[in-house]
């Protein structure tokens, strides 16, 4: 049997272009935790023990390390921690399904609403929010990180052509800025 080497899905790319960084990053574990009908409360105990709990509707929240996505209805993806035993809840790995890109500097949502159909501007979109959307074509779980930060989260198999729509957008917005390449 072959060894086999783990590898991201953009071996660590980074880009920075016109005061704007892309890069990917390595965010850990990501696993998928579904709610069972009537399990709230018996997975309350278990994220407890993390600190966190669920989510309310497009938001996410960060505690030493660990951050819990809300990602749907009765859904959320617990970042960059092992998950604890969480009773009444279906957990699945989903590690190696995801890739997840930063996005930094000031021009950030100027990138991103070249190809995001939402409002990313700070009023609308303030620091602590999760939304399921659109990157072009491809789906996406974008967090607002900070005032000039985002998180974007793609399927592994869309890496390359998330981050080939996301660098194209970076260089039409340095040259819209009159700004030498």
């Amino acid at each position: 049997m072959p060894d086999l080497i783990a590898k991201s899905a953009l071996e660590g790319r980074s880009l920075a272009l016109g005061g704007v960084t892309l890069a990917e990053v390595d965010p850990g574990p990501i696993t998928s935790i579904a709610l069972y009908p009537g399990g709230t409360k018996t997975a309350a105990k278990g994220l407890r023990t993390l600190g966190l709990a669920m989510p309310g509707p497009n938001s996410f929240i960060e505690k030493k390390g660990a951050r819990i996505v809300w990602t749907g209805r009765e859904q959320a993806f617990l970042i960059g921690v092992a998950p604890p035993a969480i009773e009444g809840a279906a957990l699945t790995d989903q590690s190696d399904g995801w890739a997840v890109l930063a996005l930094s500097g000031v021009a950030a949502v100027e990138v991103l609403a070249r190809l995001v159909p939402v409002d990313l501007r700070l009023a609308a979109c303030p620091v602590g929010t999760a939304l399921r959307t659109q990157v072009n074509h491809m789906n996406a779980v974008i967090l607002r990180t900070g005032d000039y930060g985002f998180e974007i989260l793609v399927f592994r198999s869309m890496a390359r052509t998330a981050w080939h729509e996301i660098e194209n957008a970076m260089h039409m917005v340095q040259a819209r800025a009159g700004t030498k390449i």
